[in-house]
């Protein structure tokens, strides 16, 4: 056991990095929707342009030419929306010759249309800032020197627009007018598509923080059934011992004719074997593989009889049991959610001062919903916000707090959740949900 907790350390970091990977390509595919979507808004644009400044203002373009851009354009577009619209890991160099193909497409039709004499060429500005956003610093840089190169080569190789020198005119000079349109459209798709790009960057950032405190939370696991695993160990033969000395005590002589003693004597044991199964219930929340002690069964036998054997097992004075869920089925069941479930009916019996605990089962959107209330003074605002940390506990013990910690992890495993709550009519309620998927068994022929 120690040896596969030791796997467990070295593989918990690789499985954090991963999913950490996953993310960023997350955030890089809906980065990289965003420029799609400004690569439609750049051809209409262009179109508008291309279009106002022959029939409005008569100005000679060579239209076929900036046409067969243009439709290449579109062309990139519409492959790049094929490729992308599925979710798609996307890598910083992937956006990064995306943004490549939008400068040298600009350029292209910026050397049609008068080069640097063009007010549109301080679009490069919105390519530049994107990137800044969007990519690594080494891309970025990259991106800010093609930019300037290409500038720079517009500047010597195109030919002017011919327009008059005319800006003495203020806003009436078509240069100026054109330059004011090139801010307007700069300020605005900036806006827009910063404020989207930094509300994905932000949702990234706080993904990885929950990725990282996830991973922090595993890797307390680990350490946890390193220590479990040295406690059963440890425990294992004193608990044996005791189990046969019990086993030797109900039957001598002495005791058999004693009822007291018998009973007393049974229910010692009926204690031993319940500090076995928690010593084991820990193990398997602690990290054990499920299905290393799987239970072919079937939903109503489970919880009907987990009910009642912690029903016959707790000093509970009113326990209410519901099981509504209609149609049965074959599932898989091991010990770890079986111990989740009685963690969460112990912590309701503790928080009960009147001994009353309530459960219930359903199925709700393909999932298996169990509802655990109690009728004491209900969770307190800083634990239900700390919900299923370590060490978040009513009771005031040091180190309390572990067993809700293990629920959520054991959930969390199975695809499920835990949410907890305090009722209007007083007391807690706490709900455990676990997807059907992860617990059924599709087939006769499918071991558990």
């Amino acid at each position: 056991m120690a040896v596969k907790f030791d796997l467990l350390t070295r593989i918990t970091p690789s499985i954090a990095s991963a999913e950490e990977a996953h993310v960023e390509y997350a955030a890089g595919h809906k980065n990289m929707l965003q420029l799609i979507e400004l690569r439609w808004i750049a051809v209409i644009g262009q179109v508008t342009t291309i279009a106002g400044a022959i029939l409005i203002f008569d100005i000679n373009l060579p239209l076929v030419h900036m046409l067969q851009v243009l439709a290449c354009l579109i062309a990139f577009n519409i492959a790049s929306h094929l490729r992308w619209h599925e979710r798609r890991p996307v890598a910083n160099s992937e956006l990064f010759m995306a943004l490549l193909v939008d400068v040298a497409t600009l350029t292209v039709q910026l050397y049609l249309s008068g080069g640097t004499t063009n007010p549109f060429a301080f679009l490069y500005l919105l390519q530049i800032i994107i990137s800044a956003v969007l990519l690594e610093a080494w891309s970025t840089w990259t991106i800010v020197a093609i930019t300037i190169a290409c500038l720079g080569a517009l500047a010597v190789y195109a030919q002017p627009l011919a327009l008059p020198f005319d800006h003495a005119r203020g806003i009436a000079s078509l240069y100026v007018q054109g330059m004011l349109i090139c801010f307007a459209l700069n300020a605005g798709l900036l806006v827009i598509f910063v404020s989207r790009i930094s509300g994905t960057v932000r949702a990234k950032a706080a993904q990885l923080a929950e990725l990282r405190q996830r991973a922090a939370e595993e890797d307390h696991i680990v350490r946890m059934g390193l220590l479990a695993s040295g406690a059963a160990h440890e425990l294992g033969t004193p608990l044996a011992t005791l189990s046969v000395i019990l086993g030797d005590w109900k039957r001598m002589p002495e005791f058999r004719g004693s009822p007291d003693l018998l009973e007393e004597i049974g229910e010692m044991q009926t204690q031993l074997q319940r500090c076995k199964s928690i010593v084991s219930g820990i193990l398997l929340s602690a990290g054990k593989a499920r299905g290393e002690s799987a239970v072919r069964t079937t939903i109503h036998t489970f919880l009907d009889g987990l009910a009642e054997e912690w029903e016959d097992s707790r000093p509970v004075k009113d326990f209410v049991y519901e099981n509504s869920i209609v149609d049965d089925m074959p599932v898989a069941f091991d010990s770890a959610l079986k111990q989740t479930v009685d963690n969460l009916l112990d912590n309701a019996l503790e928080a009960s001062p009147t001994g009353w605990v309530g459960m219930s089962a359903s199925v709700e959107d393909d999932h298996l919903c169990v509802i655990v209330t109690d009728r004491g003074p209900g969770f307190p605002a800083s634990v239900l916000a700390q919900f299923g940390k370590p060490y978040q506990s009513t009771k005031g013990r040091s180190g309390g707090g572990l067993g809700l910690f293990l629920v959520v992890n054991v959930a969390r495993t199975l695809g499920g959740a835990v949410v907890a709550r305090n009722r209007d009519e007083g007391g807690a309620e706490v709900k455990l949900t676990i997807p059907l998927a992860a617990i059924r068994l599709a087939g006769e022929g499918e071991h558990a």
